[in-house]
């Protein structure tokens, strides 16, 4: 993350920023025989251990008629404030409060929450939130989750393990104590406790209870927006899957560069546009799609295959590069990116109906770069996903408004005549500028014609796979190891693999119905 040079360490920008903590008490409660005048002192030992000094504020949410007023005091005494609310409703006002401090306090700030329930009931919007405004944030549980999640962290803690980085205990004063259902605060301790045993607080909760869900402050958000000035002339690199995204019959593949320009300049975006066009390119019109500079990776055909009860599926694939084991289009997105300093406002934009296969990874890039995204796909998804987009399109219907804006056709060739776009074969890394070259290597080259002879299909049906255990990735693995399927809910998918002699890889993935892995092809 961009607050941290290494893994918890802060960096400058962010060392003496302000830090916010919600704690969640219920989840994370105060263990037995320990001082609770301890908590602060040993939450900004951790912080400064990792070194950040700013100023720390801390919110406990719980039902505070459950709490001990010893335990009441101690916290109060060290300047943590103390919320009351309904057990069902502790984690809502948790999240509503983190929303509104977001709108008050800009980054550079830390964000940190203590809680059990941070992936599943925080997380999805709390994500979106992540990839428009950044912040720093910390994580704290008493139960490891077994599911890692998606959120970009600087640092996580177990609750227990936290409490025992004690320090001096320090009277810190300011604190309040709050009953979210009345809207009363104070900083007695006795008023408080007779405030929330009172006839009228219970009748309060009674007849005005508050709210029991998180509200998504995100789920409303539009899908095109206008460029801000920073972005208004970035770059813009577009990643185009052919397979699911085709050309519509008969379709000028020449007006594809300019009908994808014309929609953006719609948005007030005019920065330089870079295509690259993923799918079978023996297929596809080269020579139309060359001309206005869009490049070619050639990639193997989707394949039609039986599941267990015989029912034809149409796969989806993704080759896997042989130095990175990252899919074909996720490789090129992490060259792409250690080529776009994470500073530079950069527009990246995915044509596919596969986009959920690299979610994770783009996910993470906009948690940490100021990027933006944009999406293209031949159906609309049927639920919004944890992706925040700046900008989303129906692949023909953005095709199709081309008439309408009458731009002029893009030309992106050279004085000379020659083609700017670049042609490669994922398959057996071959590249060159030249289509007349590229056309004889598909058609005549005996090595290509070895690779492709000698895939072949193997269903692989074993117990206890997930997903993203095909990743074995080494770059930044303390943060990419969070390639939970985010939104298959525990579903696992059936993996099919076809492999090469050059450890070349395709991912099938099939329909969920069962659990398996992948097994080392060597």
């Amino acid at each position: 993350m961009t607050a941290t040079a290494e893994y918890g360490t802060a960096t400058a920008e962010y060392a003496t920023a302000k830090i916010a903590v919600w704690w969640d008490m219920k989840d994370c409660p105060i263990p037995g025989g320990y001082d609770a005048g301890q908590v602060r002192p040993s939450l900004e030992g951790a912080f400064k251990e990792r070194g950040y000094s700013g100023p720390v504020s801390i919110t406990a949410y719980g039902e505070q008629t459950q709490t001990p007023g010893h335990i009441l005091q101690g916290l109060l005494s060290t300047g943590i404030s103390v919320a009351h609310t309904r057990s069902e409703s502790v984690h809502y006002m948790m999240y509503r409060d983190m929303v509104e401090w977001r709108g008050q306090n800009p980054p550079p700030a830390t964000m940190m929450i203590i809680s059990n329930k941070v992936r599943g009931v925080f997380d999805w919007d709390l994500l979106r939130l992540q990839q428009r405004t950044p912040y720093n944030l910390f994580l704290a549980y008493s139960v490891v989750p077994k599911v890692s999640i998606l959120l970009s962290t600087s640092e996580e803690w177990c609750w227990k393990s936290l409490l025992k980085l004690s320090g001096p205990h320090v009277a810190v004063q300011g604190a309040k104590l709050y009953c979210n259902s009345c809207n009363f605060d104070t900083q007695s301790l006795k008023k408080f406790k007779k405030h929330i045993w009172s006839y009228e607080h219970v009748r309060e909760e009674i007849i005005n209870p508050t709210y029991d869900k998180v509200v998504c402050v995100t789920e409303e958000w539009g899908k095109n927006y206008k460029a801000t000035p920073e972005f208004a002339t970035a770059k813009i690199q577009v990643w185009w899957d052919m397979t699911s995204c085709p050309l519509p019959e008969g379709y000028d593949a020449r007006r594809v560069r300019p009908s994808l320009e014309a929609a953006f300049k719609e948005l007030g975006y005019s920065g330089p546009v870079s295509i690259t066009a993923y799918g079978d390119h023996n297929h596809t019109p080269l020579q139309a799609l060359s001309s206005t500079g869009v490049h070619a990776l050639h990639c193997v055909p989707a394949f039609k295959i039986s599941t267990p009860a015989n029912t034809e599926m149409h796969s989806f694939y993704c080759l896997i590069d042989e130095d990175t084991d990252l899919p074909d289009m996720a490789s090129v997105v992490e060259k792409w990116h250690y080529d776009n300093p994470p500073r530079n406002a950069t527009i990246m934009m995915v044509i596919s109906d596969h986009v959920d296969w690299i979610s994770h990874y783009l996910v993470e890039l906009l948690q940490e770069n100021n990027y933006k995204l944009f999406l293209a796909y031949s159906f609309r998804p049927s639920k919004t996903s944890f992706l925040l987009t700046s900008a989303e399109w129906l692949w023909e219907s953005l095709l199709a408004d081309f008439e309408q804006r009458r731009l002029v056709l893009h030309k992106c060739s050279s004085e000379s005549g020659e083609p700017t776009a670049t042609f490669n074969c994922s398959l057996c890394h071959f590249g060159t500028k030249s289509i007349d070259q590229f056309r004889k290597h598909l058609s005549t080259d005996k090595e290509h014609a070895k690779e492709v002879s000698t895939l072949s299909i193997s269903s692989l049906y074993i117990n206890e796979m997930r997903l993203p255990a095909v990743r074995k990735l080494n770059i930044k693995e303390n943060r990419r190891s969070r390639v939970a399927d985010f939104d298959r809910k525990g579903k696992l998918p059936m993996i099919s693999l076809i492999y090469n002699t050059k450890r070349c890889y395709m991912i099938i993935i099939l329909p969920s119905v069962t659990q398996g892995k992948i097994l080392s092809a060597n």
